[in-house]
């Protein structure tokens, strides 16, 4: 009872917050029923009127950063669903900077040498104060002395102190929220919002555990270990744990600091290539992205490589999205719509009582205005928009991967743009993507498709003695099950026939007591 009230008040409070600093704004009234339409009239009555605000900040991004960190990476996970909250919305999510005052440097010490189970003296030569932070956790600079004498430095990343009971508390009043707004609201279902609610604490639960960071970190090193233009630290596992994680210190210049990069000689052009290239390269050959990859979250080395950090949040791609996103980019590219709507009905994404033919025309429409553009206008990411939306027209359900792609490519979009206005995308893009339906496609990919179809046949077939035996067993049981349910079922039978008989006895026995008795 009393939870239920606090999640009640913290609801109305986060109701008061979105109302002052606008964020209803961007409800539309159409779509609501009358009591709510008239709530909404009161909540925009709260809105702050001739209030001096953060210049350049918007409504959403206000109110997330006044409620607090939770509702920061709260809006900051709804930013990658545009399918949920509307772009209008997700674009104003997209500017929320998930940053907080670090926490005190003994606490991190302490939080270390608990977790490591050594002295701070014995695991680090030195470790500095904070040099990021953020709701979850902060980052220290440290050094290490290794075996040959050479003094190395590390990233430390360590978890703020009190963070999962806080979100926890967080996400129940978000879970209440969503049950009151499915009860007020049955038509707001479609939008899921308790699913929204439990996808965003899986997801948040799975990023609080740094061992699972450090595991992405080291897959996309392994995936992109022969890429020359992109690498990825690598992480200490002898020093990382559920609340630290330690890892190759980066020294480079973040992708935001144009101008220095430019100082400093590097080959901006050459940069702006290896950002879309290097992120097409894990969507499509890999099928395992970097997910975040924002300005700060991308370095430029004293080589020219690109480095990324921050592994928090990935993205997955299975074989069947990785052809998908090469076809379709290839079939815009090369102008072949139909085979673009081929791949998907043949992906199963659009119902087959559509017309392939319907389909493509629509398509068409994307992508015929982009060859009448300059290169550099064309925007890859705006195009993926369009087609999603286009195939919403076709019922194609939502695919909260490619939602997910769609979004780290626009952020990618951009990054690249801003190191390089006149970046051509789909030349840029052409090279992997070709590559990928080469290999994947061609002969030598349908003669290992072929390779692996007969190895999988081969194991069905090998298990085919053993299928038949679990086959077996469980006709016996169920045929033993069939035969205590008859006789179960037979037993019942008798039972009611005799309950039946005796109470047809018993009602004529209580008919003639009642005759005899008014005879009388």
């Amino acid at each position: 009872m009393l939870g239920g009230i606090f999640h009640l008040v913290r609801g109305v409070h986060v109701g008061f917050v979105l109302a002052r600093e606008g964020g209803l704004a961007l409800i539309d009234p159409v779509e609501l029923p009358p009591h709510l339409r008239l709530a909404l009239k009161v909540g925009r009555s709260l809105e702050k009127r001739g209030v001096a605000r953060d210049a350049g900040a918007s409504p959403l991004e206000r109110a997330m950063t006044r409620l607090g960190p939770s509702y920061v990476k709260f809006g900051q996970f709804l930013a990658t669903r545009p399918d949920i909250v509307g772009m209008a919305a997700a674009r104003d999510l997209e500017r929320l900077q998930d940053r907080v005052p670090p926490f005190a440097q003994g606490v991190a010490i302490r939080c270390v040498e608990q977790e490591l189970g050594k002295p701070i003296s014995a695991l680090f030569v030195s470790f500095s104060e904070p040099v990021a932070a953020a709701s979850i956790a902060q980052v220290h600079k440290a050094q290490v002395l290794d075996k040959d004498g050479t003094l190395r430095d590390l990233a430390v990343k360590v978890m703020r102190p009190g963070v999962r009971a806080q979100f926890a508390r967080e996400l129940q009043a978000m879970r209440f929220m969503a049950r009151i707004v499915h009860a007020m609201l049955p038509d707001a279902e479609r939008l899921r919002p308790r699913e929204v609610v439990e996808t965003l604490a899986r997801s948040v639960m799975m990023e609080m555990d740094l061992r699972l960071e450090a595991a992405a970190m080291s897959e996309l090193a392994e995936n992109t270990k022969g890429d020359d233009d992109f690498r990825v630290p690598r992480p200490e596992w002898e020093m990382t744990s559920r609340n630290v994680l330690s890892s190759e210190w980066i020294d480079g210049i973040r992708l935001s600091d144009r101008a220095r990069i430019v100082a400093d000689g590097h080959d901006i052009k050459a940069l702006g290539r290896s950002v879309i290239q290097s992120f097409l390269r894990q969507a499509i050959r890999d099928g395992f992205f970097h997910a975040d990859m924002h300005p700060g979250n991308l370095f430029v080395d004293r080589n020219g490589c690109l480095t990324a950090v921050d592994f928090g949040i990935m993205g997955r791609l299975g074989m069947a999205e990785r052809r998908f996103l090469a076809e379709i980019l290839l079939g815009f590219i090369m102008r072949d719509y139909r085979r673009v709507a081929q791949v998907h009905f043949e992906a199963g994404y659009v119902p087959r009582h559509h017309s392939v033919d319907d389909f493509a025309q629509a398509i068409r429409a994307i992508g015929e205005p982009i060859h009448q553009r300059p290169a550099d206008e064309i925007s890859m990411a705006k195009v993926l928009t369009l087609l999603f939306d286009v195939t919403a027209l076709f019922d194609m359900s939502t695919r909260t991967e490619l939602v997910m792609l769609q979004k780290t490519m626009v952020v990618v979009e951009g990054v690249a743009r801003s190191l390089d206005p006149q970046l051509d995308m789909w030349t840029g893009a052409e090279p992997v993507v070709k590559s990928w339906i080469a290999r994947n496609l061609g002969p030598i990919g349908r003669i290992e498709g072929a390779g692996r179809a007969a190895l999988a046949l081969s194991d069905v077939i090998a298990d085919i003695p053993d299928i038949a035996q679990r086959i077996r067993r469980i006709m016996v049981r169920l045929d033993e099950e069939s035969s205590e349910e008859a006789q179960h079922l037979g037993t019942l039978v008798k039972a009611e026939k005799q309950r039946a008989i005796w109470s047809t006895l018993a009602f004529w026995v209580i008919a003639i007591g009642v005759l005899i008795l008014a005879l009388k």
